[in-house]
């Protein structure tokens, strides 16, 4: 049986070393606090698509639209470190989104517990 696909692999070890250089080597105040959440990656290594959540309690709209062009502009310096820690023929192109998974996974359990508080006082 294979292991996992190259691309599964090659994300994984390009989800460190960028949440590395993201954290230790931009000095962008606007990306202070950003976390690389996963990273998924085409399976011909053309382009890998981040996600990021931000650790400040300040997590508004505005905040994470700066913060993610931000990331848009050091992307190039970014894939310029990428390629001189990671041995790849080719660096691939990259894409920064936020992470919305746990916003919606707290606003479930919020109707959840709401729900069952109902529940109780009827």
């Amino acid at each position: 049986m294979p292991g996992p696909k190259r691309a599964v692999r090659v994300a994984g070890q390009l989800q460190v070393v960028l949440a590395e250089l993201i954290s230790r080597d931009l000095s962008d105040p606007r990306v202070a606090g950003v976390i690389v959440t996963r990273v998924e990656m085409t399976d011909d290594l053309g382009l890998l698509t981040a996600h990021i959540r931000l650790l400040t309690s300040g997590d508004d709209a505005a905040v994470r639209k700066a913060a993610l062009a931000a990331l848009g502009r050091a992307s190039n310096v970014l894939k310029r470190e990428l390629a001189r820690r990671v041995r790849l023929r080719t660096v691939p192109q990259l894409r920064f989104f936020y992470d919305e998974g746990q916003d919606r996974q707290s606003r479930v359990e919020e109707l959840l517990h709401e729900i069952n508080s109902e529940k109780k006082r009827t």
